[in-house]
């Protein structure tokens, strides 16, 4: 008996382990536990302001977020030769600033990001597209041009990166996996009251700060509100402070206190 005894606590240690090994708000997979590669570190200290302005600990954090986000994913180029590592780092880079308050949301739903240098042409409505989130193919699809073009106009409320992952969390939080429903039910509902009061305002010509694009539905208005959050809070937060304050409650981060904390 003492042999089966053995056993079975060998077994439910491994089971204990398999189930906590997600750690510290990060996740220990093989060749994910090491340090974040010293080139994807460069490009982030380079490229990324949202992670230049964190502190210390939460850079960390950071970049384990983000070395998982790139494990799991698969980058296809299209059009073009290869993905390069600067491209995997940002594109990934912007789907962590968006999920940051949420430290087990990875978009799992979506395996797959395609790249193209610039603008693709769809054959299905014969139009050509900056980017596009496809959940029956599981897939995030970006122009590269009009992604980078986003982050070096920062402050235009314009950003292809934010705007195209903000449709995949919103998918995200409704497609049955592991992470299936982490939105807290009543803030959203509070989000969608606000939201179409905000829509109507846009479709009467009397918004204060989004583009008339916002008023197509609550899908493209919640991304380019997402758009507007992180690239310009501060306007945001004095023009619409109820929007402002129930979207930091749903994305549990706030950039202002972000830049206050920089300033300070």
């Amino acid at each position: 008996m003492g042999a089966f005894y053995l056993f079975l606590l060998s077994c439910f240690i491994i089971l204990l382990f398999s189930l906590t090994g997600k750690v510290d708000m990060g996740f220990q997979v093989p060749g994910v536990s090491r340090p974040l590669k010293r080139n994807f570190k460069t490009i982030l200290k380079r490229h990324f302001p949202y992670y230049n302005d964190l502190g210390l600990p939460e850079q960390k954090l950071f970049e384990r977020r983000l070395q998982y986000f790139i494990h799991i994913k698969e980058f296809i180029p299209r059009n073009m030769g290869t993905v390069t590592a600067e491209m995997k780092v940002l594109i990934s880079a912007c789907a962590i600033q968006l999920t940051f308050g949420y430290p087990k949301i990875f978009l799992s739903h979506f395996k797959r990001i395609l790249i193209y240098p610039n603008n693709y042409y769809s054959t299905i409505n014969r139009v050509y597209h900056k980017g596009e989130v496809n959940p029956r193919f599981h897939a995030i699809v970006l122009s590269w041009k009009s992604f980078v073009q986003g982050y070096i106009e920062s402050d235009s409320g314009v950003n292809l990166g934010l705007h195209e992952m903000a449709h995949a969390l919103r998918l995200e939080n409704i497609i049955f996996n592991d992470e299936f429903d982490f939105f807290e039910p009543h803030i959203l509902e509070e989000w969608h009251g606000l939201a179409a009061m905000e829509i109507d305002r846009i479709k009467s010509g009397n918004s204060r700060m989004f583009r008339n694009y916002a008023s197509t539905d609550q899908d493209e208005f919640f991304a380019i509100a997402i758009e507007n959050f992180f690239e310009r809070p501060l306007v945001f937060k004095e023009l619409m402070p109820n929007l402002y304050y129930v979207l930091t409650k749903l994305l549990k981060q706030d950039p202002c206190k972000l830049i206050e904390e920089v300033i300070s």
